[in-house]
C-alpha cells in the first residue's frame, strides 16, 4: 500500500487532522516538507479535502475517497465486533447526497469492464437460442448453488445440479435448503422469460423478486415492519417501515440515473442489503436484482461461482460499517470476468 492511501485511511478513521496530528499519529518517517507535498497532491486528485488555514488547517478524506478508497481488510478484521470504529446506524446522505456525485469505477476499471464486456458481445454472435439456453441454464445453476451457499446452505454445485435438473433431492438435507435452491431457479426463469423486467429498477419489481425467492419458506412477504440484527456487526438497519421504504424509492431513483450499467448493477447489490428492508433473503434478492439489470441492459450476467464466502460477507460488512464499497467492487469485476470468460 502506497504511503498516500496509507494516510487516506488515517483520515477515514481520523477526520478533521492536522499535519502534525497525521504525522504524530502515522509515526511517519518522511519530512514535514515531503508530508506536505502528499497532503496537496491528495487535495488536488480530489481523495482529501482541506479547510482552515494556517496552524488551524485540516485534512478530511473526501466524499468519493471515503466510499472507493481501498481499506485493508486483513487489519480491519483483525479487531473483534466491538473494537472497531463503525457507523451503526443508517446513512441517510449516502443514497441522496454521497452516491449521486461518486465515480464507483475508476477509468481503468471502466475500460477493463467494457472490454469485458466487449468479449461477451462478440461470444454471443452467431450463437443460437438452444446453446444461449444451455448456457444460461448453466450459469443459472451456479448462481442458485452459490447464493444459496452464502446463506448456509449446505447442497454442494453437483447436488444443486440434480435437483434443479432432475428435481433430485440431496439425502441428509433440508426441504427448505431444496426450497431456496428452487427459488432461485424459479426467479431466475422469471427475469429470463421477461429479459426487460428490470429495465427500470422500482419498489414493487424488487418485492416481486424477493416473493419468489422466499416462496415457500418461513420468511415474511413484503416490507418488514420490525427491527432486525446483523451477525458479526454492531452495524443496524432502519427499523421504520416507511423509512424503509423511503430508502428503496431512493435507491431506485438513483439506480435509475445511473447512466453506467455496471453502476446501477453494483448499487443493487449493494444498496439492497444495506437497507435490508425485508426480514430475511435480502442479499439473495440483492444478486437476483443485480442481474436483472445486468440482463435487461443485455450485459453478461454474474453466477459468484468462485468468490469465498466469507470474503463476499466481510466486503459486505465493510459496506455496512464504513459505507465503503472498494472490497465489495473488486469480487464484482473479479466476478464479472469469470463469467465473461467461462461461460457463452
Amino acid at each position: 500500500m502506497t504511503r498516500e492511501n496509507e494516510i487516506l485511511q488515517f483520515l477515514h478513521y481520523h477526520p478533521a487532522s492536522s499535519r502534525s496530528e497525521i504525522e504524530t499519529g502515522m509515526n511517519l518517517t518522511e519530512s514535514p516538507a515531503t508530508v506536505k507535498r502528499i497532503l496537496a497532491s491528495l487535495v488536488e486528485a480530489g481523495s482529501a479535502i482541506v479547510s482552515g488555514q494556517g496552524r488551524a488547517t485540516r485534512y478530511s478524506v473526501s466524499p468519493q475517497a471515503h466510499v472507493t478508497m481501498p481499506l485493508d481488510i486483513d487489519t480491519y478484521f483483525q479487531k473483534e465486533t466491538d473494537e472497531r470504529t463503525v457507523q451503526t446506524s443508517f446513512n441517510f446522505d449516502l443514497i441522496n447526497n454521497i452516491l449521486p456525485k461518486v465515480d464507483l469505477f475508476s477509468a481503468e476499471e471502466k475500460d477493463r469492464l467494457d472490454a469485458l464486456q466487449a468479449q461477451f458481445t462478440r461470444n454471443l454472435e452467431g450463437i443460437t437460442p438452444n446453446e444461449y439456453r444451455k448456457e444460461m441454464e448453466r450459469l443459472g445453476i451456479d448462481l442458485s448453488w452459490k447464493s444459496s451457499q452464502i446463506e448456509g446452505n449446505t447442497y454442494s454445485l453437483l447436488e444443486t445440479e440434480k435437483l434443479l435438473k432432475e428435481k433430485q433431492t440431496a439425502s441428509g438435507k433440508t426441504k427448505e435448503e431444496a426450497v431456496m435452491l428452487l427459488n432461485h431457479k424459479d426467479a431466475l426463469d422469471f427475469v429470463l422469460a421477461d429479459p426487460e423486467y428490470l429495465k427500470e429498477i422500482s419498489l414493487w419489481r424488487i418485492e416481486e423478486l424477493h416473493s419468489l425467492l422466499t416462496k415457500e419458506l418461513d420468511v415474511d412477504k413484503g416490507i418488514r415492519k420490525r427491527r432486525v440484527g446483523i451477525t458479526g456487526t454492531n452495524y443496524y438497519p432502519l427499523d421504520n417501515e416507511y423509512q424503509i421504504r423511503e430508502a428503496l424509492e431512493d435507491s431506485c431513483r438513483l439506480i435509475n440515473g445511473k447512466e453506467n450499467v455496471f453502476e446501477k448493477a453494483l448499487l443493487a447489490l449493494v444498496l439492497l442489503s444495506y437497507i435490508q428492508a425485508f426480514s430475511d433473503g435480502n442479499k439473495r434478492t440483492a444478486r437476483i436484482t443485480s442481474n436483472a439489470i445486468l440482463i435487461a441492459n443485455k450485459y453478461c450476467p454474474i453466477s459468484f461461482r468462485t468468490v469465498d464466502s466469507v470474503d463476499y460477507k466481510k466486503a459486505m460488512l465493510i459496506f455496512y460499517e464504513q459505507n465503503n464499497i472498494s472490497a465489495f467492487k473488486k469480487i464484482f469485476i473479479d466476478q464479472f470476468a469469470f463469467a465473461v470468460q467461462t461461460y457463452f
